[in-house]
């Protein structure tokens, strides 16, 4: 992982806008997404077509949805 850099934020008519580094440019795009996870604003690149973002491997946390022990279906009485 690269030491974190730091960015100038300055005011772009009423908006607060971010000098990105040049390590950290957006390559071929014109917008990125924006959220907030805590305390961090993060940005990621927006695909460019629905098709490219159902292509986009989801960035969630190792393991999530991965092998669990679940119980087997419980039987129950069918409607009459």
């Amino acid at each position: 992982m690269d030491r974190p850099a730091t960015a100038k934020l300055f005011r772009n008519g009423r908006s607060q806008a971010v000098r990105l580094p040049a390590k950290f440019r957006f390559e071929g795009a014109d917008e990125v997404f924006v959220s907030k996870v805590g305390d961090k604003v993060v940005l990621s690149a927006k695909p460019a077509s629905w098709d490219d973002f159902f292509d986009a491997k989801p960035e969630g946390a190792q393991g999530f949805l991965g092998r669990r022990n679940d119980r087997p279906p419980q039987k129950r009485r069918l409607f009459k």
